[in-house]
């Protein structure tokens, strides 16, 4: 299956976890491949996967930080010089933050994960969404969480960005579907991840594995996702055969936050 042969993906956090996993799972497929994150070495790593997968897919990393506007004009000018068009966007780059009550979560830390997870996704939007306008075609799929779809505790900022994403997604599916343009969100829930495994230990620092244990009992599948699996709906979201979802927001999380 070769969905994204001839196709351009730009993917933002592809140093590690979802990123990293789908962009093996488009490189399968096919795809050319512009990674865009903070780390230099989790990008290195990325493009071993990607290669081991795939040894003739063509990948540009960029570090970059989607906080700063100037970053994201760079990854997207950069992407278009080497490439000349994005076909998809995978708007996934985020950070957990300290888990606090609101009343000690601090200010500092509030601005330090809105800024990379809502302002971030938004900022990524602006401008690739004037690229595939432009070209009249475009495929978007921005990462909220199940903490964008209900209150999880702990994560003020988390939440409120998570939250803001789910919004962007639908008000911008809803202007932008004209264009050809189709815009969704997938929201995550308990999935094995560096940042969840590093949540376990703001919880546990002593036994983060027995605190990782005891959180997934709630889950009807009770385990943890994996990001392969994550990747897979990004890939159907990105392809054409999802050709008529737009504006949709889909839980990733074996059922838990339909859960009473």
């Amino acid at each position: 299956m070769n969905r994204f042969t001839d196709r351009v993906v730009l993917i933002t956090g592809g140093g590690s976890g979802l990123g990293r996993a789908t962009a093996v799972r488009l490189a399968e497929e096919g795809a050319t491949l512009s990674l865009v994150d903070v780390s230099e070495a989790g990008l290195a790593a990325t493009v071993e996967a990607v290669s081991a997968a795939a040894r003739e897919a063509k990948v540009l990393t960029l570090v970059a930080d989607v906080s700063k506007e100037e970053d994201v004009d760079r990854y997207v000018s950069e992407t278009l010089a080497a490439f000349g068009r994005i076909d998809g966007f995978f708007n996934n780059a985020g950070i957990e933050g300290r888990q606090n009550l609101t009343e000690d979560f601090t200010s500092v830390e509030f601005e330090k994960v809105i800024a990379i997870n809502l302002s971030g996704v938004f900022l990524g939007l602006e401008k690739v969404l004037k690229v595939m306008r432009e070209q009249g075609s475009g495929m978007i799929v921005n990462t909220a969480s199940v903490g964008g779809i209900r209150g999880v505790g702990n994560q003020s900022g988390y939440a409120a960005a998570k939250h803001g994403v789910v919004g962007l997604t639908r008000n911008s599916a809803v202007e932008y579907g004209q264009f050809g343009i189709r815009i969704n969100a997938i929201a995550p829930g308990a999935i094995w991840t560096p940042m969840v495994e590093n949540s376990m230990k703001q919880l546990d620092p002593e036994n983060p594995r027995a605190a990782a244990e005891q959180f997934i009992q709630a889950n009807p599948t009770k385990r943890y996702g994996e990001a392969p699996e994550i990747a897979a709906v990004v890939a159907f979201l990105l392809s054409d055969d999802a050709s008529y979802i737009n504006a949709a927001v889909v839980p990733i999380d074996g059922g838990q936050s339909y859960k009473y």
